[in-house]
């Protein structure tokens, strides 16, 4: 009997359109790319060409425990965004507002042992080697202002 089709379904703490094939669907959810998508999809035993919406609970549910668990499914460390964490040492993947929020604390360690990298974000530069002559003036005065001149 074929299931009936839902429009959107909840993974990772994000709204996924259903119409969409599952790996470009689980590229919605932020930190996830399509890479990452293909592998999960392949450890869940899941059609990757099937729409999201199609898919049984049984599915999503896979898909929902590689999601959380990656270390359970064998994936590896160089896919996974936080490998090695300072804090457990673990290999670790974050997802969603979990990211944002991890990366603002991390830019702030940065800040606070005034590392390269933290001083670059700090005074709103380029951080990662970048040309900064002509480019990244974003925000700043651009060029040279005349003077008007004054009559007596």
């Amino acid at each position: 009997m074929p299931r009936e089709f839902q429009h959107i379904i909840r993974i990772g703490e994000t709204d996924l359109d259903g119409a969409l094939k599952v790996e470009y669907a689980l590229t919605k959810i932020k930190g996830i790319g399509i890479r990452l998508a293909k592998v999960i999809t392949e450890k869940a035993n899941v059609d990757p060409e099937n729409r999201l919406g199609f898919l049984s609970d049984a599915e999503v549910n896979k898909i929902r425990d590689a999601l959380e668990n990656p270390s359970k499914h064998d994936l590896p460390a160089w896919l996974l965004n936080r490998s090695k964490d300072s804090e457990t040492g673990k290999d670790l993947h974050i997802m969603g507002s979990d990211l944002v929020l991890q990366t603002k604390t991390d830019i702030d360690e940065m800040r606070k042992m005034k590392s390269w990298k933290g001083i670059r974000h700090a005074y709103g530069l380029k951080v990662r080697g970048q040309r900064t002559r002509t480019t990244g003036r974003k925000g700043k005065a651009i060029g040279v202002k005349k003077k008007t001149l004054v009559q007596k």
